[in-house]
């Protein structure tokens, strides 16, 4: 198995696919580099270098329990980064994985990121505060922590419901996609996952989203259940200087899976412009 060790001695799980202009995916919470499928091989057919990892305490990485915050994740991708010595990389991130892209894009990305897109993005910040009064209650994060804590494999399976639009009217139920989510998040860590809770609704991209200058593509599902698109996807546009939104009627949280084609297409034509 392909995996780097990072300076506080995490082992960091990776796929690197291919040749050409390197595309890097970052997943969302609480799943690993297996959410990709769909584009991995898209755009490995399309000629392009394709990489996804596993964030520290998810899939195959190693299951610390320290390190769960924002600044740690966007560090471990600077330190894979180096390592494969990517440059002129698109950076491609889904849910908490978005946050991750921009905070590494603003960080560390000076000379190594041509392009950046988030995908159902968790950006500029989820939970609602003095500044963010529209934003999600944190009721509903607290729930998402005991129901971490005390039911995950039951939480897991119900979340997959919501995440894919399953509860709509006349959306057809995949059995292997939500078996595949589920899967995927009980490989990783309690701990992890109950940490990132907090990084992924309570972590501010505000001064990310500003500071970066690279072309970044926002893609939004108008029906995303999970992260609502006004308070997200429509913010973190507007903050960009160099930023280009997409919304999708009626697309579900976990778009680039139910969606692939539509996502691949949108996707490609960013990236080849």
């Amino acid at each position: 198995m392909n995996k780097i060790t990072v300076k506080d001695g995490t082992e960091i799980y990776y796929k690197d696919w291919g040749t050409g202009q390197p595309l890097v995916f970052h997943h969302g919470w609480p799943l690993s580099s297996d959410d990709w499928d769909a584009q991995m091989i898209f755009f490995l057919n399309q000629g392009f270098r394709v990489i996804a990892f596993d964030r520290r305490g998810h899939g195959r990485s190693s299951q610390t329990a320290i390190g769960h915050d924002m600044d740690t994740y966007a560090s471990d991708v600077a330190e894979l980064v180096k390592a494969l010595d990517l440059k002129n990389a698109v950076h491609i991130g889904h849910s908490t994985g978005g946050g991750e892209v921009i905070r590494y894009v603003a960080k560390y990305g000076q000379g190594r990121v041509a392009k950046a897109v988030l995908v159902s993005a968790v950006t500029p910040i989820m939970v609602k505060n003095e500044n963010n009064p529209d934003g999600v209650p944190m009721s509903v994060f607290d729930e998402i922590r005991v129901n971490t804590a005390t039911n995950r494999q039951q939480f897991f399976q119900d979340f997959t419901i919501p995440f894919y639009g399953y509860n709509r009217e006349g959306a057809k139920k995949s059995q292997g996609i939500m078996d595949n989510w589920w899967r995927q998040g009980m490989m990783g860590a309690i701990k992890a996952h109950y940490d990132c809770i907090k990084a992924f609704s309570e972590t501010d991209f505000t001064e990310d989203l500003k500071s970066v200058d690279v072309p970044v593509l926002v893609m939004h599902g108008e029906d995303d259940q999970i992260v609502p698109i006004a308070t997200t996807g429509v913010k973190a546009a507007e903050l960009l200087k160099n930023g280009k939104l997409i919304s999708y009627p009626g697309f579900p949280h976990g778009m680039p899976t139910t969606e692939a084609a539509t996502i691949n297409a949108d996707l490609l034509a960013f990236i080849k412009a």
